[in-house]
C-alpha cells in the first residue's frame, strides 16, 4: 500500500467503509484500463483516416467496437455512449469513401 492508501484507510472507521475503498481501489485499475483500450484505438483509426488508410481503418473498426462493447459489458461506458461513438467513427470512415 502507498502511504496515500494508508491514509485514507485510517479515515474509513466501518469495516465496510475500508471495503468500499479496497474495491473502488481494484476497480479503478480495470476502468483505466478499459479507458486507454477504448482511447488507444480511437486514436489509432482516427490517424489511420488522417493518413487516408480507408481500407485499415475499416479493418480496424471491428477492433474498436469491441473495445466499445466491453466497456458496455462492464458498465464503464452506457449503452446509448458507445453506440454513438460507433456510429460517429463509421460515420467519419464512410464520409472518406470515395462515392
Amino acid at each position: 500500500m502507498s502511504a496515500t492508501s494508508v491514509r485514507i484507510f485510517e479515515m474509513a472507521i466501518t469495516s465496510s467503509a475500508k471495503k468500499a475503498i479496497r474495491v473502488a481501489a481494484r476497480k479503478r485499475v480495470f476502468n483505466l484500463r478499459r479507458k486507454d483500450a477504448i482511447a488507444d484505438a480511437v486514436k489509432k483509426i482516427k490517424r489511420l483516416i488522417k493518413e487516408k488508410k480507408i481500407k485499415e481503418a475499416q479493418a480496424f473498426l471491428p477492433t474498436v467496437y469491441k473495445a466499445l462493447d466491453k466497456a458496455v459489458k462492464t458498465k464503464y461506458l452506457k449503452k446509448n455512449t458507445a453506440a454513438r461513438k460507433k456510429s460517429r467513427l463509421a460515420k467519419l470512415i464512410n464520409k472518406q469513401l470515395p462515392s
